[in-house]
């Protein structure tokens, strides 16, 4: 096994048969894995260890020829990026689909990214477009080894979860944090859309404590009776939620085992909440 790979792991039946599964690549902010569902029932996880200083799109390349995980693979793909989301009204979307300039939208929206390609998405459930970029050249690799690929970023099997999960636990008013590759998204749910959605940079655990304090003002939550729900891997998430309880006195850390009924992939040390769901 290459030395860029960390260990593989395998876990129990998820494929139901007759379904072709799809690979999944995550990137992150110099994170890479894969995922791949297999027809044998089992799942194999991959983490890469990306080397520093070449572009995600160049160690991609690598892996390709390194990985037997990935020379597993058949024509189907799923690009999972992180990347930040500009989030517009899906009847506006629609409305205005013809002469919709995506580019001038997210590039007004976040500078610095004029040379990422830009996706739309549309989340029905939530009545929303999720706009965001992709890195041209790392969407052409997976092309280039993919006749049927999908892009998504990251956020949309989350929202699209917690969003379900929320109609389904009681009626108190829910805010939901997402932590994950060194940043929190924040997001609540009112009336079949959002009802707020926000990124912020957490490198450190007093970021988080205080974006998510200065949401939960800015929301008008109740510190009695509405709930706050924290998902995702945090070396400090056992610190985090205790100063939160000091604050509010409905913090809840979602289990993913749980969560997801003990699904095969909730079960693997080190996958991200997002590949699980």
């Amino acid at each position: 096994m290459s030395e860029n790979f960390e260990n593989k792991v395998s876990s129990q039946r998820v494929v139901r048969r007759g379904v072709v599964p799809r690979l999944t690549i995550r990137v992150g902010y110099g994170t890479m894995s894969f995922f791949l569902p297999k027809q044998d029932g089992t799942v194999e996880y991959q983490p890469y260890t990306v080397k520093s200083g070449v572009s995600m799109a160049a160690n991609l390349r690598t892996a390709f020829r390194e990985s037997d995980l990935l020379k597993e693979r058949d024509d189907r793909a799923l690009l999972s990026v992180v990347s930040p989301v500009v989030l517009v009204p899906v009847d506006e979307y629609m409305d205005h689909q013809d002469g919709f300039d995506l580019d001038t939208l997210y590039n007004h929206t976040f500078t610095g990214r004029e040379h990422e390609e830009k996706i739309a998405n549309v989340l029905p459930d939530l009545n929303a477009v999720a706009v965001f970029g992709v890195n041209k050249d790392l969407k052409l690799v997976v092309e280039d080894h993919f006749a049927d690929v999908r892009i998504q970023n990251i956020m949309q099997p989350v929202w699209s979860h917690l969003y379900h999960r929320s109609m389904l636990v009681g009626q108190r008013r829910k805010l939901y944090a997402y932590l994950h590759d060194s940043r929190i998204d924040i997001f609540s749910f009112q009336q079949h859309r959002f009802r707020f959605a926000n990124t912020f940079d957490a490198l450190h655990s007093h970021d988080a404590l205080y974006y998510l304090l200065f949401t939960w003002k800015q929301l008008g939550l109740s510190n009695e009776d509405d709930e706050l729900h924290l998902v995702g891997k945090s070396e400090h998430m056992e610190w985090l939620t205790t100063k939160l309880k000091s604050y509010l006195r409905r913090v809840y850390t979602l289990n993913p085992v749980a969560d997801l009924n003990r699904a095969p992939a909730s079960m693997i040390e080190g996958m991200e909440y997002d590949m699980m769901i």
